[in-house]
């Protein structure tokens, strides 16, 4: 089994409806109306209603315990399928919705990734994010708490929700508070905008990958300034598909990237929704990006080195996964 690493999950987006169900009987929670189109299934029409619904089910993650057991059992499904490394978007202002402190929080985070650690040998960080439709105050005051309580855990920021209605310039202080604070940057584009939409998110300080970035390919000289500044693209084909980006596997764009020069990996976003594992993704690039073993481990080295863990943990990462490929 080859060795995998995730750089795109949305934390609350890997809780299935199982999950759902059993915290919001534990909370003692009415299930939203409308969740669910059947037992094990999330309702959504298109992408802005997958964002209501989305925020529906983590709704009901209310309590310290809940987000440890949603972070150990998608660390848990996740090494059962070979996977050594996982970053999970983690939403604060999601946990600050439903009356959590951010201390109460990560304290559930935290848990689930040092139970994970200790029952399967998955490592696990977290990556804050910021909603763009929450607005530009309410994002930079998220960065200035994150910045405000290190921890060895929190490694990145990102910038998720609506990327069509909410373009990038405006959120770039809430950037620089992060990368002051040593925070890897990543920021949602080029997956409901364009090219134009890329650019600006590379304008955006301390920015070193982009959440999607597929529609890059429209661009040939993004693409080529991509391949040579080695941004990295965390894509999520199924998720792409899924949503109607691209019509099928067969028109997505990851080989045409990926032999343009483009540093890719490979992510699930939001599984249960979208029926994706980390595990089916690089299925996916297999079965129909024609990608085998040695350029899968390939993919799974691009993440390890692009990851926004330690200098330490990625040496051992690389050790695990039998790369010479040097940490930076």
């Amino acid at each position: 089994m080859v060795p995998k690493a995730e750089l795109h999950v949305h934390l609350e987006g890997t809780a299935r409806p199982g999950l759902v169900r059993r915290i919001a009987a534990r909370n003692g929670v009415a299930l939203p109306e409308g969740l669910f189109a059947d037992e094990d299934t999330f309702a959504w029409r298109d992408f802005l209603d997958f964002l209501n619904t989305y925020d529906l089910a983590a709704s009901v993650i209310r309590t310290a315990e809940d987000y440890r057991d949603v972070v150990y059992e998608y660390l848990s499904d996740c090494a059962a399928e070979g996977a050594i490394y996982v970053e999970l978007i983690a939403s604060p202002d999601h946990a600050r919705a439903v009356g959590l402190t951010e201390e109460e929080h990560r304290a559930g985070l935290f848990q689930g990734i040092d139970d994970a650690r200790a029952d399967h040998g998955i490592e696990g960080r977290i990556l804050v994010s910021v909603v763009r439709n929450l607005g530009v105050e309410a994002a930079e005051r998220t960065a200035a708490e994150a910045a405000a309580m290190p921890h060895p855990y929190v490694v990145g920021f990102n910038i998720a929700g609506d990327e069509a209605g909410f373009p990038p310039p405006p959120f770039i202080r809430a950037f620089e508070i992060a990368r002051d604070a040593g925070l890897g940057c990543t920021a949602h584009a080029g997956e409901w905008g364009g090219p134009e939409s890329i650019r600006q998110a590379l304008a955006l300080p301390g920015v070193t990958r982009i959440s999607h970035g597929v529609r890059a390919v429209e661009d040939p000289a993004l693409v080529a300034e991509l391949a040579e500044r080695g941004t990295v693209l965390e894509v999520c084909p199924t998720s792409n598909v899924v949503l109607g980006v691209f019509p099928d596997y067969g028109s997505h764009p990851f080989r045409v990237l990926r032999d343009a020069g483009v540093a890719v990996t490979l992510g699930s976003d939001d599984p249960p929704y979208f029926g994706a594992t980390i595990g089916g993704e690089y299925a996916v690039a297999a079965e129909h990006f024609g990608l085998d073993e040695g350029d899968l481990r390939g993919v799974t080295e691009t993440a390890l080195v692009a990851s926004f863990a330690d200098v330490a943990l990625k040496r051992r990462l690389l050790e695990r996964l039998g790369s010479a490929g040097p940490a930076r």
